[in-house]
Order: C-alpha cells, then sequence, then structure tokens
C-alpha cells in the first residue's frame, strides 16, 4: 500500500482532499480493503465507486458490508437500483445503489430518498459519479482500475480520495500509520 498524498487528478486537486492508491492482488484482497475501509466509515458516510464493469465494485462492497455487521448477502443491486441492508448490531445500514442504468444527476436518485437515508446509514452508490455528489461535499470517491480486454489479470489498482475534511486522516486511518 502507498502513502496518502495530494493529488493532482479531478476532484482530488480541491482542498482538503487525500488520496492514497492501493494495489490490489485478487477479489479476496479487494473484500479485505473493503472490510478495512469500513473500519473508518460512520453513519452519514457516501461512498461513491468508479471502474469498469467487472472491476470489483460489488466484491468492494461486500467487504464493506462484512466490516459493517450488516445483514443480507451484499450483491449487486442493479436490477433493483438500491439494497438496504440492516445493521446486524448497533453500527449503520449499509445502502448500496447501482446508478449504472440511472442518467439523469440528483433529481433522477431523489425517489430513493438517499438524502433521507444518509445519517444514520452509509452510503456508497456504484457509478455514481456525476450523480450524487450534491449529496454531502464529504465523501469518499473509490476509483478501481484494472487490465481491459480479455485477460484472467486479477490484480487492480484502487483509489482512494477522501474529499471534504472528513477524510482529512483518511491515509493513516487506512494504514495503521
Amino acid at each position: 500500500m502507498e502513502a496518502a498524498h495530494n493529488g493532482p487528478a479531478g476532484e482530488s486537486a480541491a482542498p482538503g482532499t487525500v488520496t492514497l492508491d492501493v494495489a490490489v492482488e485478487s477479489p479476496e484482497e479487494m473484500k479485505e480493503l473493503g472490510r478495512r475501509i469500513a473500519g473508518v466509515l460512520a453513519p452519514g458516510d457516501l461512498v461513491m465507486l468508479t471502474g469498469e464493469l467487472g472491476a470489483g465494485k460489488t466484491t468492494l462492497t461486500r467487504g464493506l458490508g462484512e466490516g459493517l455487521g450488516v445483514r443480507g448477502a451484499v450483491t449487486s443491486p442493479t436490477f433493483v437500483i438500491a439494497r438496504v441492508h440492516p445493521p446486524l448490531g448497533e453500527g449503520p445500514a449499509l445502502v448500496h445503489v447501482d446508478a449504472y442504468r440511472l442518467g439523469g444527476g440528483l433529481d433522477e436518485m431523489e425517489d430513493l430518498d438517499l438524502d433521507v437515508s444518509l445519517p444514520e446509514s452509509v452510503i456508497v452508490v456504484e457509478w455514481g459519479d456525476g450523480k450524487v455528489e450534491e449529496l454531502s461535499e464529504h465523501r469518499l470517491r473509490v476509483v478501481i482500475d484494472r487490465a481491459v480486454g480479455d485477460t484472467d489479470d486479477e490484480r487492480r489498482t484502487v483509489t482512494l480520495m477522501g474529499i471534504g475534511a472528513r477524510w482529512a486522516g483518511l491515509g493513516a486511518e487506512l494504514t495503521g500509520a
């Protein structure tokens, strides 16, 4: 795992943004990364996942669900748009949204009442770029890059961008530094 740094790409140029690059070698490592991220999540957190089809967004979310201790198997919500996984204990619920088929911005997503769920839940939105940023000025943007084409390569580069003051300590918290 590499150290946190301020990067020049996209939202990472904004003040208060911390960027961390992580090399992931397998689906199990992707789930483990999700479990580690879950350890720093709190009610009200918005996590946006970006990556090609098959990059590992849902696998990462499975790890988040395990780390948060939520009920139910975390599967892709592509055909239902959103799934709510209630906590098994005292932690927050996980609201898992797949915005792939939604074309509009936050207006089209209003029927999901994400703004109502946000204060007491962790909301994870796959394909959320350009659609849910208005929900919170503090969010975790996760970009998963993988080799494309006909390949069996399981390696991924995961870039975590903590946007806003809430994420100022992201690098130290995830690396244990």
